[in-house]
C-alpha cells in the first residue's frame, strides 16, 4: 500500500484484464475520487453504485434518479458527488449519508455535470444545444460564453485548477475563458479544414502535468500544453503530439490520461479495444481489447496507479498490469548451494573494529542511534497537487461498512434497536449498502432562454431500440438473493 513504492522503472500502463465489478443494472458512466480509493458508476436504471476499489466491494448504493444517470463527478475532497440524468435533472449527494443535498431542473437534456476542481460549491452544466451554465449551490447560475452563439453543440470542462473553463464547438474551435469573470483569455482553431465534421468531442486533462488532449470527429486526438494555448500570439498552436489509429481509422469514445500524465488511452467507438500512447514520443504501446461485439461507453484511468476501467454491456472491465510473484527477497549477492561448502572469512570481516582500515570514517555515520519520526504524518506526494504541501485533512477516503454477524457466540448481546437478536431484521437488511430514508430536496428550476424543450438526451435516442428488447431485465432494486450476492464480492 505505499504508494512512494509505485514509481516503477519498468512500463507504467495496464497489460491485461483483471476481472471486473457487476453492479447487477447496467452501468454506464464511472469515475473515480481524488485519491483513486472509491469508484463511482452511474447505471441505467437512476442508481449510483460506490465502491470500494481496494476491496473491489459495493459500499453504497445511492437510488439516485429515475431515470439513466449519464455524467457524474466528485467534488474535490470527496465528501459530495454530482450527477445527471436523462430527466434534465442534476443532483448534488452527500456520499457520507447518501442525502440529496442540491437538485436542479434544466429545460432541455444535461449531456455532462462537474464540480469546480477547488470549488465544491461550483457546478459546470452542459446542456444539450444550449451555453454552458455554473451553478453555485448556494444560489444563482450564470452562463459561459460561447464562440458562436448559432453553433450550441457543445462540450465543456474545467481545466485541472478550475481556473479557466474550455469549450469545444462542432466547428473545431477551443474557448478559454476566465471561470470567475467570465472574459475570454484565448481562442483557437484545433484542425486547419474547416470541414463539418471535425466537432469537438471530448477535452480531457491531465493531473501532473500541463498537457490536455482534445477528441475531435475527425478520428485524430490532439495533445496540448495549456501555456502554449493561453499564449497564442494570434495563430493556432500546433499540437505537442497526434495520435490516431492509421490502420482502422478509428472513431473515439472517449480518452483520458494516466495519473502521472505520461500516457494518453482512448476507447474505441466501434468496440470494446482500448488504445494507449506514450505521451512524450506518440507511440502506440498497447492495445487491450475486451469481449468481441461489445460497444465501449466509459474509460478512466486509476488516479494514481496503472489501473484503467472502461464500461460495456453494463460490466465494468479493469485493466491492470501483469503482477509476477516473487518470494525470493534475498541479498543481491546470495548465492543457492546445491551442498554444505566451508566459508572462508575474509580479513576482519566479522571484526568490531577494523584495525587495517587507513580512514576512518565520520563519527557521525557510525552511530548508529538514529532518531525515527513515527508520530509526524508524512503527506503522500501522490495524493498531494503540485502546488500543495500537506494533504486534505477534510477528505473522505473511505466508506465505513457495518459489519453482519451471521453467527452470533454465546453471550452476544444483540443491537437494542433491532427485535431479533439472532436475525437480523428485514428493514436492517435492507438498508444495508443502500443510503437511509431520504429527506425531502427541493427542486429548483434553472431557467434558460432560448433553450430547446423537445431535444431527446443522445443516450435515449441511441439506445432507444435496445431498451425495448432489454426492458425484461428487472429494473431497480434486486431481490435480497442477488444482493446478498453482491455483497460477497
Amino acid at each position: 500500500m505505499n504508494l512512494e513504492l509505485l514509481e516503477s522503472f519498468g512500463q507504467n500502463y495496464p497489460e491485461e484484464f483483471d476481472g471486473s465489478l457487476d453492479c447487477i443494472s447496467m452501468a454506464v458512466t464511472c469515475q473515480f475520487n481524488r485519491f483513486g480509493t472509491l469508484f463511482a458508476v452511474g447505471c441505467n436504471d437512476g442508481r449510483i453504485v460506490i465502491w470500494d476499489f481496494l476491496t473491489r466491494g459495493i459500499a453504497k448504493i445511492i437510488s439516485a434518479h429515475v431515470h439513466p444517470v449519464c455524467s457524474i463527478s466528485w467534488c474535490r475532497n470527496g465528501s459530495k458527488l454530482s450527477s445527471a440524468s436523462t430527466d434534465n435533472t442534476v443532483s448534488v449527494w452527500d456520499v457520507l449519508t447518501g442525502e440529496c443535498d442540491y437538485r436542479y431542473r434544466f429545460p432541455s437534456p444535461v449531456l455532462r455535470v462537474q464540480f469546480n476542481p477547488r470549488n465544491s460549491n461550483e457546478l459546470l452544466v452542459v446542456p444539450m444545444r444550449h451555453a454552458p451554465v455554473i451553478v453555485n449551490v448556494e444560489g444563482g447560475h450564470k452562463l459561459v460564453p460561447v464562440e458562436d452563439d448559432s453553433d450550441l453543440t457543445i462540450y465543456a470542462c474545467y481545466d485541472r485548477r478550475g481556473k479557466y473553463i474550455f469549450s469545444g464547438n462542432s466547428k473545431a474551435k477551443i474557448l478559454i475563458v476566465d471561470s470567475q469573470t467570465l472574459e475570454q483569455k484565448s481562442c483557437f482553431r484545433v484542425t486547419q479544414t474547416a470541414a463539418a465534421n471535425n466537432a469537438v468531442k471530448g477535452i480531457e486533462f491531465a493531473r501532473r502535468t500541463e498537457s490536455f488532449l482534445v477528441n475531435t470527429a475527425d478520428r485524430v486526438i490532439r495533445v496540448y500544453n495549456i501555456k502554449d494555448v493561453l499564449d497564442t500570439g494570434g495563430k493556432d498552436p500546433e499540437p505537442l503530439q497526434k495520435l490516431q489509429d492509421l490502420v482502422n481509422k478509428t472513431m473515439w469514445k472517449k480518452c483520458c490520461f494516466s495519473g502521472d500524465g505520461e500516457y494518453v488511452c482512448a476507447g474505441s467507438a466501434r468496440q470494446h479495444a482500448l488504445y494507449i500512447w506514450e505521451k512524450s514520443v506518440g507511440n502506440l504501446v498497447k492495445i487491450l481489447h475486451g469481449t468481441k461485439g461489445e460497444m465501449l461507453l466509459d474509460v478512466v484511468w486509476h488516479p494514481v496507479r496503472p489501473i484503467v476501467a472502461s464500461i460495456s454491456s453494463g460490466v465494468i472491465s479493469v485493466w491492470a498490469q501483469q503482477q509476477v510473484e516473487n518470494w525470493s527477497a534475498f541479498a543481491p549477492d546470495f548465492k543457492e548451494l546445491d551442498e554444505n561448502v566451508d566459508y572462508e572469512e575474509r580479513e576482519s570481516e566479522f571484526d568490531i573494529e577494523d584495525e587495517d582500515r587507513s580512514v576512518k570514517e565520520d563519527p557521525e555515520e557510525l552511530d548508529l542511534d538514529v532518531d525515527v519520526d513515527v508520530s509526524g504524518k508524512v503527506s503522500i506526494p501522490a495524493l498531494c497537487s503540485s502546488d500543495e504541501e500537506s494533504e486534505d485533512s477534510t477528505a473522505l477516503l473511505y466508506l465505513p461498512i457495518a459489519p453482519e454477524v451471521e453467527e452470533p457466540e454465546d453471550g452476544y448481546i444483540p443491537n437494542p434497536e433491532t427485535e431479533d437478536g439472532n436475525k437480523r431484521s428485514a428493514s436492517t437488511d435492507q438498508k444495508e449498502n443502500s443510503s437511509p430514508k431520504k429527506k425531502r430536496t427541493k427542486t429548483t428550476d434553472i431557467a434558460l432562454e432560448n433553450a430547446p424543450s423537445d431535444e431527446v438526451h443522445p443516450m435515449l435516442a441511441k439506445t432507444g431500440t435496445k431498451d425495448k428488447s432489454g426492458s425484461k431485465k428487472p429494473q431497480g432494486r434486486p431481490p435480497g438473493k442477488d444482493k446478498a450476492k453482491s455483497k460477497g464480492k
